[in-house]
């Protein structure tokens, strides 16, 4: 039985997510369907998260580091 781990911590972060991922889907000069995405090939899913990721841990560093006026905790 598969597990789904894909739930979000915070709901508010899903437009924000979402937003992200077409910004680089863009960079990456891939077409995605804001309804429908089962023709993308995973190899261009995997690129487009994976510069999700680099992306959110480069947010986090910056905010841990407190530099570009990031809030603390």
């Amino acid at each position: 039985m598969a597990n789904n781990n894909n739930t979000l911590v915070v709901q508010q972060a899903k437009a924000a997510l979402d937003q992200m991922k077409f910004e680089v889907a863009q960079e990456l000069g891939i077409q995605l369907n804001p309804d429908y995405n089962g023709n993308l090939a995973t190899r261009e899913a995997g690129y487009i998260g994976g510069n999700i990721t680099k992306r959110l841990v480069q947010i986090a560093e910056q905010q841990l580091s407190g530099s570009a006026g990031a809030r603390r905790f």
